[in-house]
């Protein structure tokens, strides 16, 4: 029986055979932190008074969730941060306005096929898109790893996701991850390898994988991982990176369960509060109407995502009663649609533009909601109270239902607008 991409890319970090279920430490490519590293920081100057990170090339620090301070009391946090980076002499910092950390990591050239990067941040298992075995971790365990520079991980089995077919119009990646989130359950890959294979996975562009991987954890997934093809070589030819530690799973795998998707049966779907997997078609919700619409954050914030948007509300306007805020993954993705137009179709129908960060996804500040209010993102999460106020409502939805619902002011099947 073969082996699945967990075992050998974890079999090679612990320099031997591993199996399911085992116990192995390992060192990691990287280690990533955001705003939450001030607290890291304390955690680490408490354990190791005055004392040195192992391997200060191996962090990255990148500041995005409250950014520009939305207080003094964040101010003095990233103060603090860029204190400890000079003195620990980090190189890998990332100031704010540089964009949000998981769009940074791989745009900077912090994951690469066959690496393993873990983050203080669940969303790390976004480079999972770059045949990276990426996983999130908490801060604690992130202080540990700056002092000893290794961690553990139990070896996981694996879910097997074969793909095939081709999207319909209107129908993109934000559908296909939520379809499978909404059948599996939240915590119906716990602690698990999610692999994507399949014919179709060659049509799915690194924006698409990305938005995928980005939502494994929403399922309870460790990891959620593709293969490297030619996409994967012109991403990393352009940062002039090597992708010769590429590795994946035998054709022979042993998986502990295999699913089949059908990229042409997926339809626009939306989740409904307060939980990811609470998945309904688009067309059982047209109607409701709709207060805010966020079009962004690591799962939908680049370029791809923006155009699409764009394309529906170019010439158009934003209905009045409802308000469209636009935060671009990053500072390379927010040039990029500038200088492609598309921020200026997206403010001449109606839109406001944030800086690069993840502000209004987790609540922290630029577009809370009040009481009452419910809000269209194509963020990751709706939990209860996610974005600032327990009492307002999220529905998640792809960057095309947002822009189609944005002309009404409530939701709207993309499909009769792109038809």
């Amino acid at each position: 029986m073969g082996e699945t991409f967990a075992i050998k890319i974890l079999s090679r970090a612990a320099g031997k055979r591993v199996r399911e279920g085992e116990i192995v430490f390992i060192e990691p490519d990287y280690i990533l932190t955001h705003d939450n590293s001030a607290a890291i920081i304390g955690k680490f100057e408490s354990t190791v008074p005055g004392g040195k990170v192992k391997y200060p090339g191996r962090l990255a620090i990148v500041l995005d969730h409250v950014t520009p301070a939305a207080s003094s009391k964040h101010a003095e946090g990233h103060k603090k941060v860029r204190e400890f980076v000079r003195e620990q002499g980090i190189t890998n910092f990332f100031d704010i306005g540089v964009g949000v950390c998981h769009q940074v990591m791989p745009e900077m050239g912090m994951v690469k096929p066959g690496s393993i990067v873990v983050g203080s941040d669940s969303h790390t298992c976004t480079y999972g898109a770059f045949n990276c075995f990426a996983t999130g971790i908490d801060r604690t365990e992130a202080a540990g790893i700056w002092i000893t520079g290794r961690t553990w991980f139990k070896v996981p089995e694996t879910i097997n996701i074969e793909l095939t077919g081709s999207f319909g119009a209107g129908v993109s990646a934000k559908e296909l991850i939520l379809t499978i989130i909404g059948e599996v359950g939240a915590g119906g890959a716990n602690y698990m390898a999610v692999e994507f294979n399949g014919p179709a996975v060659g049509g799915l562009r690194m924006s698409d994988r990305m938005t995928i991987a980005n939502m494994g954890i929403e399922m309870g997934a460790k990891i959620a991982a593709f293969p490297a093809n030619i996409l994967t070589s012109k991403y990393f030819e352009v940062l002039h990176m090597d992708v010769s530690g590429a590795i994946w799973s035998d054709h022979d795998a042993d998986f502990a369960r295999t699913l089949m998707y059908d990229l042409t049966n997926i339809v626009p779907v939306i989740a409904c509060p307060h939980q990811v997997d609470n998945v309904v078609p688009v067309e059982e919700m047209v109607g409701m109407k709709i207060d805010q619409i966020f079009l962004g954050t690591c799962t939908n914030g680049r370029i791809e995502d923006l155009k699409a948007a764009a394309d529906v509300l170019r010439g158009e306007k934003i209905h009045p009663g409802v308000r469209m805020l636009v935060g671009p993954a990053s500072r390379q993705e927010y040039l990029k649609a500038i200088k492609m137009g598309v921020l200026q179709d997206l403010v001449e129908a109606g839109a406001v533009v944030l800086p690069p960060g993840c502000g209004p996804c987790l609540g922290a500040h630029q577009g809370a909601l009040a009481p009452g209010e419910k809000c269209l993102s194509t963020a990751n999460r709706n939990f209860k109270g996610r974005m600032g106020e327990k009492e307002a409502e999220i529905y998640l939805s792809s960057p095309e239902t947002a822009a189609a619902s944005a002309l009404k002011g409530e939701i709207r099947d993309p499909r009769e607008v792109l038809r």
